[in-house]
């Protein structure tokens, strides 16, 4: 085996970062496109050093007419390394970017949950990264939408997923499959400039590395790193924060429906009062992913946030499924009848 700058690059991150274990089962995401190919190359490669057990598992979207030639491209390549192949093909085509992810990573999951596969690994580099950052940046998002595609997150209970290459780029992972003449299947949705992502990949990053920045792409990949950080800080306090504020009880005041047995949460105001207003806004953050059936927005979090120094008997408009939130004292009030479990 050819030991390349890149090999010892992934090992001591994989290492360094504690991504892995030794002789764990990793299901590796492999669309044949230059990013999976050298993940999986690097993996296979380092794989006597781990003693891991790697499969391979394919997403056929079925929304571009070669999608089975590129499903049956990956399925021998997995034969020729010797590695399990799993494919999963969509029932109807997959048209939107939202869609396809949702569905890519049930997909995933459920194929590792039925073979035991501990982890889930993709081939997202700092190029995905950056493009990430900028596309949420648009959209209008705070520092956990800045820092999305981090290192690892559970996707269940007993499966994570992870992504090594992170700290490598796009023309890092050209150059290696280059090197080793690795078959790439080229995507020509990569090219569709309907897409956003696309359009920010072809024309908003090589415009900031042309009049602002050469190495823009790196840089903004590594400030979702920095943010990674302060995120995961601010998070950890405002769970802490929040536990100490927050009361479940079985109670009938303040109710809006003739239903006595509803679940009331009162928030301790004075606790509330004494943190910073991005603690503040992290914990009515955390309160409504606890309540609502969706993920709450920007005003519904300001709303909320609003009672901490409002006057006595304040309360909010109605949040999505009827639930209103009131000052009552030192308390704030929300009632939202049974409580959903995460």
């Amino acid at each position: 085996m050819v030991w390349t700058k890149l090999h010892a690059e992934i090992h001591r991150t994989i290492r360094s970062r504690h991504l892995f274990e030794c002789k764990k089962r990793l299901l590796v995401a492999v669309s044949g496109g230059q990013d999976s190919l050298c993940l999986i190359k690097l993996l296979l490669d380092l794989q006597s050093k781990w003693g891991w057990e790697l499969g391979i598992a394919h997403c056929d979207h079925c929304w571009r007419a070669d999608s089975q030639a590129n499903a049956l491209h990956v399925k021998n390549l997995a034969a020729n390394w010797g590695v399990s192949f799993y494919l999963e093909t969509a029932n109807q085509p997959v048209n939107s970017e939202a869609t396809a992810r949702e569905w890519r990573y049930q997909a995933l999951s459920a194929i590792a949950q039925i073979h035991n596969y501990e982890y889930i690994v993709t081939g997202h580099t700092a190029s995905d990264r950056a493009e990430t950052l900028l596309y949420n940046l648009m959209r209008g998002t705070g520092a956990d939408g800045l820092q999305a595609l981090t290192w690892q997150r559970p996707l269940t209970e007993n499966i994570l997923l992870v992504r090594p290459l992170l700290e490598i780029t796009r023309k890092q992972t050209e150059q290696f499959c280059q090197e080793f003449q690795l078959p790439i299947w080229e995507d020509s949705t990569n090219q569709d400039l309907k897409y956003a992502r696309n359009r920010i990949r072809q024309e908003l990053i090589p415009y900031l590395q042309a009049n602002f920045n050469p190495q823009a792409e790196l840089a903004i990949a590594q400030t979702a790193e920095l943010l990674q950080a302060d995120v995961e800080y601010l998070e950890r306090t405002a769970q802490q924060l929040k536990e100490e504020a927050m009361e479940w009880e079985v109670g009938e005041e303040f109710l809006s429906s003739s239903s006595p047995a509803s679940l009331l949460l009162r928030l301790n105001r004075q606790v509330l009062q004494k943190a910073p207003l991005a603690l503040q806004r992290r914990v009515m953050r955390q309160i409504l992913q606890e309540i609502l059936a969706d993920a709450p927005n920007f005003e519904h979090i300001e709303k909320l946030t609003a009672l901490i120094t409002a006057p006595n008997r304040s309360q909010t408009d109605p949040f999505p499924g009827g639930a209103i939130a009131q000052v009552q004292g030192n308390w704030i009030l929300f009632r939202n009848g049974e409580r959903r479990n995460n």
